[in-house]
């Protein structure tokens, strides 16, 4: 569940990759059919965009839990932008104790049990608001919006929006907003008969809190008494690594492509390759099959997270991503080795 928890609060807090950026204000006021039915606002990616910007500009202070697959957990998290650097800070309140710094595109990862520090780069924490700004972005296409009022949360008024798909491909989300200045404190994920698949909010939350950038950067460098591991990737292509998808799956853009090096271990380097709909996002891992790893081809679903394993030829796929298993398969079966 750490991961998980991890991403969640990316959603939301950090770089809200996903759906958690598409309600990070209150809406703007929604124009009314002569039906009497609210009508779509009428650029949902300027929207979005807004939103985005609101989110992460704030300082806050709060405990983040998430429910997920019957499980749950939870972590304390520091969060402080200057206008140009954006930080924060997430503890583990349950499971292994991790301490882990975002500081804009760098993460430092603490694990005391072990006395390690991890150090890498994640590019796609900028995947959401880099796809707004594209010409070519059509989210637009594939969800629509709609308020559903308001509640409280954390002590907190929010405001309620919808974001329901178009297609049977996606996932839908409902997100809560602070009214008076729009910060994200509640994301459910939906299935499409509207059960919630995953909830992520804030138990607890201080807005606007006094959080001193100099001194998270002070903590993330104290790394006395840690071995530092150094994150291996190595950017490329899918096609470099002769692999290509032959049929688009709609409304996904590929986002990038990294592969691992693995020291001592036999076959080609491990690739993933990442996709989004500019909510939504799908990761396909391509490694070198191995018969006492690689047992038996799966199908798993934990809360909003899906996964699908199959051998093709002599590597092994795994592809993941919180959409429909449906649509996991769509990109399994388009993948193929270059000819």
């Amino acid at each position: 569940m750490r991961s998980k928890l991890f991403r969640l609060l990316a959603l939301m807090g950090f770089a809200l990759a996903a759906a958690s950026g598409a309600a990070a204000q209150t809406p703007p006021p929604v124009a009314t059919a002569a039906s009497g039915v609210p009508a779509e606002p009428r650029n949902i990616n300027d929207w979005l965009m807004r939103m985005h910007e609101a989110s992460r500009n704030r300082s806050y202070v709060g405990t983040f839990v998430v429910s997920s697959g019957g499980a749950m957990s939870s972590a304390r998290i520091w969060h402080v932008c200057d206008g140009t650097q954006q930080l924060e800070k997430v503890e583990t309140l349950t499971g292994a104790p991790r301490t882990i710094f975002r500081h804009n595109d760098k993460v430092v990862t603490f694990m005391p049990d072990q006395k390690v520090v991890r150090a890498e780069k994640q590019e796609s924490l900028g995947l959401f608001p880099q796809l707004l700004k594209s010409t070519d972005s059509h989210i637009a296409d594939f969800y629509t919006a709609r308020q559903e009022g308001s509640e409280r949360v954390a002590g907190l008024e929010a405001d309620i929006v919808a974001l329901i798909p178009r297609d049977t491909m996606r996932f839908g989300y409902r997100v809560w907003a602070e009214q008076k200045k729009g910060m994200v404190i509640k994301l459910q994920t939906l299935d499409a008969d509207g059960k919630v698949l995953e909830q992520a909010a804030f138990s607890e939350l201080q807005l606007d809190a006094p959080v001193k950038l100099d001194k998270l950067v002070q903590m993330m460098a104290r790394v006395d008494g840690y071995r530092i591991e150094k994150s291996g990737l190595v950017k490329t292509t899918a096609s470099a690594e002769g692999w290509m998808l032959k049929t688009p799956v709609p409304g996904f853009q590929s986002m990038g492509c990294h592969k691992r090096p693995l020291a001592g271990r036999a076959g080609s380097d491990p690739m993933q390759w990442v996709f989004s709909d500019g909510l939504a996002s799908v990761s396909i891992f391509v490694e070198s099959f191995d018969a006492e790893r690689h047992l038996k081809e799966s199908r798993m679903s934990l809360g909003a997270t899906q996964s699908l394993t199959r051998r093709v030829d002599a590597y092994w796929l795994t592809v993941m991503g919180e959409v429909p298993m449906a649509t996991l398969g769509l990109f399994a079966d388009g993948l193929e080795r270059k000819k």
